[in-house]
């Protein structure tokens, strides 16, 4: 390792900058959007995950008797919210199933896209702010970026994608007045 690397990885380097400065002013997500991107993509996980669950205990663990629970405490469950929040998070660039539905992205305050890591992190934030008693959901209203605990965690915000019809009156405007 030459000197000027050395000297290179202890300086610390912002995260705010040309990032920071490309997000300033974006529209946020409202809490009832983000909790309908939540509650479906929920019901999406529970809906990957029970085929997963019968299919592991019948032909892997030879269970005849299966008793299924949906329990944060089981590993299966643990894993398969895990993957899907990290996946459709990575695959998706921030916007899973729920949060097409509600029209909503979570988007990186470090990068242009949601690195794998990060996503995974996303996922574990869900069940930080679960094992919370909910805190970790409420946090979005005395945030002032609407920051929840997997946002702080994955250092993202979750922003609106629809159009505003504000914004969409005054597109139309502007070349009118260039004429």
């Amino acid at each position: 390792m030459t000197e000027q690397s050395k000297k290179a990885r202890r300086r610390y380097h912002v995260h705010a900058g040309t990032r920071a400065d490309s997000l300033n002013g974006i529209l946020l997500a409202a809490f009832w959007q983000r909790l309908l991107g939540y509650c479906v993509d929920l019901l999406v996980a529970v809906i990957i995950w029970f085929p997963l669950e019968s299919l592991w205990r019948r032909f892997l663990l030879h269970e005849t008797n299966i008793h299924i629970v949906w329990d944060f405490h089981e590993a299966g469950n643990i894993v398969v919210m895990v993957l899907y929040w990290g996946l459709t998070n990575y695959f998706g660039n921030g916007q899973t199933p729920g949060k097409w539905v509600a029209r909503t992205r979570a988007v990186s305050l470090t990068g242009e896209r949601m690195g794998l890591w990060q996503s995974i992190e996303r996922g574990l934030g869900y069940g930080a702010a679960v094992l919370e008693l909910g805190l970790g959901f409420l946090q979005f209203f005395w945030d002032r970026n609407r920051m929840c605990a997997q946002d702080r965690l994955a250092e993202t915000i979750v922003i609106d994608v629809r159009k505003p019809k504000e914004n969409a009156s005054t597109e139309r405007a502007q070349p009118e007045r260039a004429r």
